[in-house]
């Protein structure tokens, strides 16, 4: 087999890789592993100044990487602009943030002095995904790397430019061999390096089918893991938001990267005061999306991932349409080369259609019509995910209450569900568990030992 990166724009293949054998996959892993056992004895300012290398390079050659990643997965130059600086902003917050986050925590009990101390596990295993080829990873490698773990990563087998660049530039960094390692592998390997015993656990993010069978390998053979999955986020509007900056933000958070983020608002659940005043103006929004070349920085519509991205969305958008679903904007494929789709709202969806409950990963919204904010609640928790979700209304105090009862494992209140350095990311239900960023992302794959001096 050969990995194949293809421009999404155009669907024209850009450059094939060749993937390893499974021996060489192995001989990786002790590669890995041989450098973990000198990088974990490594002091903080060591391994800081080479997570600032890489925060510093990232911004140096940021129009090289923006632009890589646009030809590859189809993402908005500005977008993908927008990527490079966000993984600098998430190196310089653990450079910086490490030591403090992994230093000696004192604890308190009777007639006991004792404290935490962290220590990194070992060789971790991350399968991360194509959407946001560049900070998934560094999500996963700069906070692990840091904390002294060795990293092995399987990217997506669509963004094979990417993996080798984001490889390259580790190790212009000055991260040693081994520390950080690229793996251009088929899924199946995957199986052989979490049941290694020199590997300590896995990460990934995905599908819930992916993250369902990771989840049951690592269980088999003790490992530890975090999976952050798919998400269906519900988008509350209450009869008090400001509709005009509520359907802006409507836009921004189902359209961001094409529809395709696990955290994009999904689900429209509107109170039947405003519903026809939103559904108005969010329809022009929507219908005066710019499709176009992704480089272009007039585009406002990208192409979706991959031919095979745009045509599985077509057939879950088709499902609703044939089971009964109202199509009041698209609905269908643009007639033009690459993998677009028109921007596309559906209304009428019923607990009895297919996508009622699926990840519609693309520029289709759905709109459901509620009496009230008890049923707009309860609807938005008659959901198998839970990871992400917005509430919007002009009271505060009524948005945190509605929020405190949305099962996700995160909510914003008047602006759509997004990422920070310095705050917690991570779902519940089937979006999957464990946190990425902030000071709980780097705890994830330590050994918080108990250190007891005596009475």
């Amino acid at each position: 087999m050969t990995i194949t990166s293809i421009n999404p724009a155009t669907n024209q293949t850009i450059e094939t890789f060749t993937p390893l054998t499974k021996d060489e996959t192995l001989d990786r892993v002790g590669q890995a592993d041989k450098a973990y056992r000198t990088w974990r004895t490594t002091d903080f300012n060591e391994r800081k100044q080479a997570i600032l290398t890489f925060a510093s390079q990232l911004r140096e050659r940021q129009d090289e990487f923006a632009h890589l990643i646009t030809v590859e997965m189809g993402k908005r130059i500005s977008e993908s602009h927008y990527e490079v600086e966000f993984c600098a902003e998430i190196a310089e917050f653990y450079a910086n943030g490490a030591e403090r986050f992994l230093a000696d925590q004192p604890m308190t009990a009777v007639d006991a002095n004792a404290y935490l101390h962290y220590e990194p596990l070992g060789v971790l295993m991350g399968v991360m995904p194509w959407n946001f080829p560049f900070y998934q990873v560094t999500r996963f490698a700069v906070p692990n790397i840091m904390a002294g773990n060795a990293v092995m990563v399987k990217h997506a087998s669509n963004v094979p430019q990417c993996a080798e660049a984001i490889a390259d530039l580790f190790e212009q960094s000055g991260i040693p061999t081994g520390v950080y390692t690229n793996l251009f592998i088929p899924s199946e390997f995957v199986e052989a390096i979490v049941s290694d015993s020199r590997v300590q656990g896995v990460s990934l993010t995905g599908s819930e089918k992916a993250g369902a069978a990771v989840a049951a390998l690592a269980g088999k053979n003790l490992k530890r893991s975090v999976l952050e999955l798919g998400g269906n986020d519900p988008f509350i509007v209450l009869e008090d938001a400001e509709i005009d900056k509520t359907v802006q933000a409507a836009v921004k958070g189902r359209m961001v990267n094409a529809g395709q983020s696990c955290v994009a608002a999904k689900r429209f659940i509107v109170v039947e005061a405003v519903a026809d005043d939103f559904l108005e103006q969010f329809k022009e929004a929507m219908a005066s999306m710019k499709m176009g070349d992704p480089l272009d920085e007039e585009t406002t519509l990208a192409p979706l991932s991959t031919e095979a991205a745009a045509v599985h969305l077509h057939e879950q958008v088709q499902s609703s349409i044939d089971a009964g679903a109202t199509v009041l904007l698209g609905g269908d494929r643009p007639d033009r080369d690459g993998a677009f789709f028109n921007p596309t709202i559906l209304t009428g969806v019923t607990p009895d259609m297919p996508t009622y409950d699926q990840e519609l990963f693309g520029p289709v919204a759905t709109v459901y019509v509620v009496k009230d904010e008890e049923a707009a609640i309860e609807l938005a928790n008659d959901s198998s995910y839970g990871l992400g979700g917005s509430v919007y209304t002009t009271d505060v105090e009524r948005g945190r209450r509605v929020a405190e009862r949305v099962e996700t494992g995160m909510v914003f209140l008047n602006q759509p569900t997004n990422s920070q350095a310095e705050l917690p990311f991570g779902g519940i239900k089937n979006s999957g568990y464990g946190r990425e960023l902030s000071h709980l992302g780097i705890l994830e794959f330590v050994n918080k030992k108990l250190i007891h001096l005596g009475n």
